[in-house]
């Protein structure tokens, strides 16, 4: 079981109780193990041998950009670097980016006791010779004979012509620096893309706010330079020529030696020669403007490319953004913001792409992790880191503020892949579902790179035992080694673990075959109870239809409106009811109450009629009087029942031919 030690780098130097000096980034050195890379907040770009020394850097450059001529001008300082790769003098290049977006150069720089490759070394020299014999300025003369001096200095073996016979593979680093100059600072780089148009540069319009990131990356034959701007946008360019050492002759560097008298320690003040450039206004202009490489041997930039990232407003005031590169695909990057992350794709690059299609795209951008947009201006991740293994595959795996472990799986073969969206507020449904991986690798099931072998009459005219022979034979046996026997040896890593891999494929497959078995039975379960509730819904859409087609019949269906004629009789009997029928009832209730009168008046017996008082004459009404005044009164009776009758038929009718 592996142990980590923790230690610390710099304790005195970086404390917090003493100077207050903050660590702006920290970087590995891609070239040594040993050496970590460190730039603080007072100008200094630190190299430590963590194998030697934690607590005093190996190597320190104090960064001076400008000749402070005017003290009121805001001063410049750099908030981040990237060390370079690959071509000729960027291996030895140590990139910075300013507060202002400005880019400048260290070179050479490098790590004291690192290893590196005999044939760059050699080109790099054989390069240095040729500017040197070409070259009719006797400052780019000076530069390329101080460049010479470092390489044998730096590395003794290599004006040993013994080595010319391809013994030695790589050479170590030995410590040197020039003790009558010291490296300047070259910059800032300016771009050519508008030389001919003389506008001014797109910077100036879209990257507003300022820098808080910066990203190099060795594409191909180009070298590119991502800037991260606080407005959301990044800015692309690549570099137009070849980077050369740089030396101010007349500054000494502060050198630290050991007992046995080499150097152990060397200290450098790192200035520009350039004028000053004060703000950031007066960098964009510069920037824009054609540049002069000649004069300062600064290669220009080449514009390739503004990415927006077309975060809200909101979310892009001030907002951090992370750069990562993509290790499989090296023309793809991310970008990490308070939105989520980003997965930029470069399409077109100057130098690697030597015919670009015609109105040909340079630049696509896809989001792949997706959250909501918090008032933080800080990455949505905490902490973040991309592992690839020997299948292709590439994991990004990232920490969220809540202790959460986030991984995304990326195939690494293809340019064109856009990987699925993720969104962190949607908590995981607790599926573990995911696609079948391949069982073996393309790159081993393509099978090693195949040799060009020359013609036997060629190799019949060389000897064993001579020194083209032997060069030759090395070279054979080097190159079947590299492509035969390293491919064998990847071919019995992979099947050593082939059968664990295996494995675990068949386990995730028989895990998901189990699964779709529990649904099938449920669902052949649930069958039944289904059938029966579609039967139900039958039968009731079926009552339902019957029900339309019975209301279907009614006489309200086939109402039709009143003629003129109708509404003026419907009007008629409305005022015989309302009228004429009130005035008979009124007439029926007198007359009724007549006849009860008298009969109470006839009901009395003669009798009474003699007790009578003497002298008083009573008035009553004959008898034949009365029984016609009696017919009369039932006539009247029998014609207002009528009437009733009458009313309450054409009332019915009425109400018949309004339904």
């Amino acid at each position: 079981m592996k142990k980590f030690i923790a230690v610390l780098l710099g304790s005195r130097l970086f404390s917090s109780h003493s100077n207050g000096l903050r660590i702006l980034q920290a970087s590995w050195h891609p070239y040594s193990s040993n050496h970590l890379g460190v730039l603080s907040s007072d100008s200094v770009m630190r190299l430590f041998d963590l194998s030697s020394d934690l607590e005093r850097a190996e190597q320190e450059f104090y960064l001076q950009p400008e000749n402070r001529r005017n003290q009121n001008t805001p001063s410049l300082c750099p908030i981040a670097f990237s060390f370079g790769v690959n071509h000729l003098w960027e291996r030895f290049s140590i990139f910075l980016l300013y507060s202002n977006g400005s880019l400048y150069i260290l070179c050479p720089v490098v790590p004291f006791g690192s290893l590196c490759s005999w044939t760059h070394i050699e080109e790099i020299y054989n390069d240095a010779h040729i500017c040197v014999l070409d070259s009719s300025d006797a400052r780019v003369s000076r530069n390329s004979g101080l460049a010479i001096t470092w390489l044998e200095a730096t590395f003794p073996k290599l004006v040993d012509r013994k080595m010319e016979g391809g013994n030695v593979i790589v050479l170590r680093a030995h410590s040197y620096t020039p003790l009558d100059a010291s490296l300047a600072l070259q910059g800032p780089l300016v771009s050519a893309s508008n030389r001919e148009k003389n506008e001014t540069c797109v910077s100036s319009t879209y990257c507003e706010g300022k820098p808080v990131n910066f990203m190099y990356n060795s594409i191909g034959k180009d070298s590119v330079f991502i800037i991260a701007w606080s407005s959301a946008f990044l800015e692309v360019y690549a570099l137009a020529d070849e980077i050369q050492p740089l030396w101010n002759v007349g500054n000494s560097p502060h050198l630290s030696l050991d007992p046995s008298g080499n150097i152990d320690s060397v200290a450098v003040i790192c200035q520009s020669d350039l004028e000053e450039v004060s703000t950031e206004q007066e960098f964009k202009k510069i920037r824009g403007a054609s540049a002069d490489v000649s004069s300062g041997h600064l290669p220009p930039l080449l514009k390739i490319s503004i990415v927006d990232l077309q975060l809200p407003k909101n979310a892009s005031n001030g907002c951090m953004l992370s750069l990562l590169p993509d290790p499989l695909v090296s023309k793809r990057f991310y970008c990490i913001h308070t939105g989520g992350m980003d997965m930029v794709i470069l399409h077109v690059l100057p130098f690697s792409d030597m015919i670009p299609e015609k109105d040909a795209m340079t630049s696509s951008i896809c989001p792949i992790l997706l959250t909501p947009h918090s008032e933080s201006s800080r990455p949505v991740l905490c902490g973040y880191v991309i592992v690839t293994d020997s299948y292709g595959h590439s994991q990004f795996v990232g920490v969220t503020p809540t202790y959460e472990c986030l991984v995304l799986e990326m195939k690494g073969w293809s340019d064109e892949m856009l990987p699925s969206h993720f969104n962190l507020d949607v908590k995981p449904s607790g599926s573990t579902e995911a696609l079948v991986p391949e069982i073996l690798s393309k790159e081993l099931i393509s099978g090693p790179k195949a040799i060009v072998i020359p013609s036997s009459t060629s190799l019949q005219s060389l000897t064993p035992d001579s020194i083209e022979g032997r060069s030759t034979l090395h070279h054979y046996v080097k190159l079947f080694h590299e492509n035969y026997v390293e491919y064998a040896h990847k071919v019995y890593i992979e099947l050593e673990h082939h059968g664990e891999y295996v494995k675990t494929i068949i386990d995730s497959q028989q895990q998901r075959l189990k699964a779709v078995e529990q649904s099938l039975s449920k669902l052949e379960n649930n069958e039944n109870g289904v059938k029966d509730r579609i039967n139900r819904a039958f039968k009731v859409y079926e009552l339902l239809d019957q029900r339309l087609q019975n209301f279907k019949v009614l006489p309200s269906v086939n109402k039709k409106p009143l003629s003129k004629a109708e509404r003026e009789f419907n009007a008629e009997l409305d005022r015989i009811a309302n009228h004429e029928l009130d005035s008979l009832d009124s007439s029926i209730d007198a007359l009724n109450t007549r006849l009860r009168r008298f009969l109470q008046s006839s009901s009395n017996s003669p009798t009474n009629m003699g007790r009578a008082a003497p002298g008083r004459r009573k008035d009553y009404v004959p008898d034949d009087l009365a029984l016609k005044l009696k017919s009369s009164l039932d006539l009247l009776s029998s014609l207002n029942s009528q009437n009733m009758k009458k009313v309450k038929l054409i009332e019915d009718t009425l109400n018949n031919q309004q339904k």
